[in-house]
Order: structure tokens, then sequence, then C-alpha cells
């Protein structure tokens, strides 16, 4: 074996070891899919308030009833209900794994290698369980918000009760639920400061029927009534909120299964001639073997991803965890900008003694039908994505993390930190993944594996570079629309933009649920 081999060999065992680390916790790590529920959720009952409006014609109550359901009170009910059931669950197995680790510790074995690391996770799994015994304080408030609505007082007064009993009574949780309890339980004297504590722990339609119910037990009609007025402004703007992110998916789905459909049927009407069997029969020329292919891969993206940036960033000092979004957000996409360099540079000092590259490689004309195959494409993946995402969330019940950048985004109500983001996943990623996985890796697979068989291993490494296990399977059937997308079109420009329009999607949906809650 050479040196070389001999390095690499030795950073793909860092490689896989680290992918295997972070894909391990991951799967304990709550998705972001839950919190979008609920945000969904959230602003469906926004919404439900504009239902009894009696100044609005028929048609538009009859839109809004489409969108909000005829119960969107037991479907909100049910949806806390599940998602509480979930997080109880993360909750029980980190207390576990906490449980597991202070008895190995207590009896001499030593659990990892490395004292400190044990440390470090004893810490990140005390730090999970507050976070979700808050989560939960904060579901049952809601929950019994919700079931206080329902003309179901006893049960949200019981439920109530119990955040009461087994939390201090300074917490917030504790304070919420007493003023909650004695306003549904009719009592006009309610604690001092009432109002400020439902304003300061309640957000949303939550917090609406809270004063509502305040200033109905205290027989406050003119703020009863200015409070309704406000609360129909806020329902009509959800409106337009949930119509937008409901129908990109409803609506792109339908045209995205209608595509697909017609697409399958010229293939098999039409085998020669149909559009999916556009330059499947023509591979490309590598003219590289397997070892610089594996050099790309492990040096250019894992190993200056998960090893040269953090240890440059470590030694310089930047720690941005405790900065403003805009910082968080500058740091993403500088630090995206730098893996980005760092994997391109590795890429073209690979292959440089090959130049010039035989056609078809790493492929940008403007000039021909790529944007066609881009939005198509970006079409049919909407309803792969989201079926295979519905099988998913099954499988994984909330667990198994979700990328990071997803959760800054979520909170990104500022428009330049949303600017910053937008920069990110919808300009950066898309260039220096697709030049990745689709420009380089893809048609470099062809040399020992079939056109089909390509797509799908570059897809699934796709998707496990991401490092999040729930995220896998949705991911990977993005990677091979888009790897398919790249076979037949042929010019990088057409999965840039799928993936573009994909990344976009996501953050306006991010943005638009964050600002709706």
């Amino acid at each position: 074996m050479t040196i070389k081999r001999a390095i690499l060999a030795l950073l793909t065992i860092l490689a896989i070891v680290q992918i295997g680390s972070s894909l391990k916790n991951s799967f304990s790590q709550p998705q972001i899919q839950s919190r979008l529920e609920l945000y969904q959720t959230n602003l469906v009952l926004q919404v439900a308030e504009f239902k009894s409006s009696p100044t609005d014609d028929f048609e538009l109550n009859s839109a809004v009833s489409s969108l909000v359901g005829q119960d969107p009170y037991t479907a909100a009910s049910s949806k806390y209900q599940q998602i509480r059931q979930e997080s109880l669950s993360n909750r029980d197995n980190f207390q576990s794994q906490l449980q597991q680790l202070s008895q190995a510790e207590s009896g001499g074995i030593e659990v990892t290698n490395a004292p400190a690391k044990n440390s470090l996770l004893k810490t990140q799994l005390q730090q999970e369980i507050v976070e979700l015994n808050q989560f939960l304080n904060e579901l049952d408030l809601k929950q019994g918000i919700l079931l206080g609505v329902q003309h179901k007082s006893a049960e949200a007064i019981a439920l109530w009760s119990q955040v009461i009993d087994r939390l201090d009574a300074k917490s917030p949780y504790a304070q919420t639920a007493s003023v909650l309890k004695q306003l549904w339980q009719n009592q006009a004297q309610v604690d001092v400061g009432a109002v400020a504590i439902i304003n300061r722990n309640l957000d949303g339609w939550f917090r609406y029927q809270a004063l509502a119910k305040y200033n109905e037990v205290n027989h406050l009609k003119a703020d009863l009534a200015l409070l309704q007025e406000q609360q129909s402004k806020v329902a009509t703007n959800s409106i337009f909120k949930l119509a937008l992110i409901s129908g990109i998916p409803v609506l792109g789905g339908i045209a995205g299964v209608i595509l697909l459909v017609s697409l399958i049927i010229q293939r098999f009407v039409k085998p020669e001639q149909a559009i999916m069997a556009t330059n499947s029969q023509i591979d490309w020329k590598t003219p590289w073997n397997w070892e610089i292919t594996w050099q790309v891969l492990i040096v250019g993206f894992f190993f200056v991803g998960q090893f040269v940036l953090p240890i440059l960033i470590s030694l310089a000092g930047i720690n941005p965890s405790n900065s403003s979004l805009r910082i968080k957000a500058l740091y993403v996409l500088g630090t995206y900008i730098l893996m980005s360099v760092g994997g391109i540079s590795v890429l073209y000092l690979s292959i440089k003694s090959y130049f010039p590259l035989p056609e078809d490689w790493f492929r940008f004309k403007f000039n021909t039908n790529w944007f066609i195959w881009g939005f198509g494409g970006y079409l049919v993946a909407i309803p792969l994505v989201l079926l295979v995402s519905a099988i998913n969330q099954q499988l994984w019940h909330g667990q198994g993390g979700s990328n990071p950048l997803l959760f800054l985004a979520l909170q990104a109500q500022d428009q330049v930190a949303l600017v910053i983001f937008f920069s990110t996943a919808s300009i950066a990623a898309p260039v220096f993944e697709e030049i990745m996985f689709r420009g380089f890796l893809l048609p470099s697979l062809t040399r020992y594996t079939s056109l089909t068989g390509a797509i799908v291993i570059s897809g699934f490494i796709f998707a496990i570079a991401h490092l999040s296990l729930s995220e896998v399977l949705p991911l990977a059937t993005l990677g091979m629309v888009l790897g398919f997308v790249y076979t037949r079109s042929r010019n990088l420009l057409a999965p840039m933009l799928l993936h573009c329009l994909w990344n976009s999607g996501t953050l306006i949906s991010l943005f638009v649920l964050g600002s709706g809650v």
C-alpha cells in the first residue's frame, strides 16, 4: 500500500467514525418536523377564528373552511397529544441513557475511552431533558386551553393542576397554569398581574383565548370587543399565510403527480422517444480511477468539512452560540463558503492532471432547456419526497434529528438574517453540492456501475452527508431526482435550479410559519 493510500485509509476511518457518531447522536434528537406541525396547527387555529365572521362572502368562508377543516380544535388537540407522547418518549429515552451512564461510572466502568467525553455527554443529556420538560409544560398549558375552548373545563383544570403540582410556584409555567385554572373556574378575581403573565408566557391563538376568557370573566366588554377586532385582523392575515404554505405542496404535488404519470406512460408507449429516455444510454468517460473519486469525497467533502474547518474555527476562538441571529446567519454562510472553497480546491487539484476533460463533464450551458428540466424535476420531487417523508415520520416518531439551519431559519423574522440564510441554502448549497455530488461523484461512479446505480448511490451519499438519520430517506429521494435530472439534461444548471427551488420553498415555509405563531 502506498503512503497516499494509507493516509486516505486513515482519513476514511476518521470520517466514518465522525459520520457514525453524528448519525448516532441525531438518533435521539427531535426532528424539526414536530415543531413545524405545531406551528402549522397554531396557524390553523388563528384562521379558524375567521370562520364566524358575518361580513365575508360565502366563497371566502368556504375556502377558509377547506383550509382549517370541520373541527380544527379537535384536530389540534389530537396533534398536541401526539407531539406530547413523542416528546415524553424522547425524554424517557434521555433519562434512561443518563441513568445508564451514571450507573456505569459509579460502578467503575469506563463507558468510552475519554472521561471528558462522558462528562460532555452527561451535560448534553441533562440539557436535553430540561428542554423537553419545558416543552412538555408548554404543551400542557396549550392543550388545556384547547380543552377549555371545547367546553371540557374539568379536563383542562385537571391538566393545569398537574402542571402546578409538579413545578415550583415561581415557575412561569406554574404561574400561567394557575391563572388559566382560575379563569376557567370563572373566578373574577385572578392573580395579580394575570394579563402580564398571559402576555409573557403564551403566544398567538392561545394568548388570545386566555385574554378573551379574562375579559369575559371580568365582564370587560369593551376590552373583549377590541381584542376580537384585533384577532379578526390576525385571522385574515393568517389565511394568506396558511394558503401559501399549504398551496405549495398541494398544488405542486398535484402537478408533480400528473407530470410523473405522463412521463411514465410516455416511457412505455414511446420508449425510444420518451423524455425520460433522454441521454439514458450515454455514459460519461471517466479518465480517473476509484482512488481519485475516493480522495475527493473523503478529503474534499468530509475531512475539510468535519475536521479541518472546525479545528480552524476553534483555534480562532469563534463561538457564535450566544450571538444575535444575524451573526449566526453570517457564521453559517461564512463556514459554508469556506467549506465550499476547500472542497472545490481539493476537487480541482485532484483532477487537474486529467485536463482537458472529456465532453459532458461539469457542463454549464445557458442556451439549452435546463430550466424546463430543473422546474419539472422540482414538481416531480414534491410528491415523491412528501410521500417518503410521511412514511419516514412513522418510522422515527419525531426522533432522528434535523438540519440545525432549519431551526435557525424558523426563528429568522429578521429580513437581513433571512437574506443571509437564503444566500446559504438557496445559492451556496446548490452550487457546491451539485458540483460535488452530481457534477463529480455521479459520473465518476458510472465507471464501475450503471447509470441507475450511480444515481442511487450518489443520492444516498448526498443524504448521509447531511448527518441526520431522519433525513436520510427523504434526502436520498431528492438526491435521486437531482441525479436523474442531471443525467438526462447533462447540464449542472438543471439540478442547481431544482436544488435552489427546493431549499427556497423550505425557507419560505419556515419564515411564514415562524411569523404566524
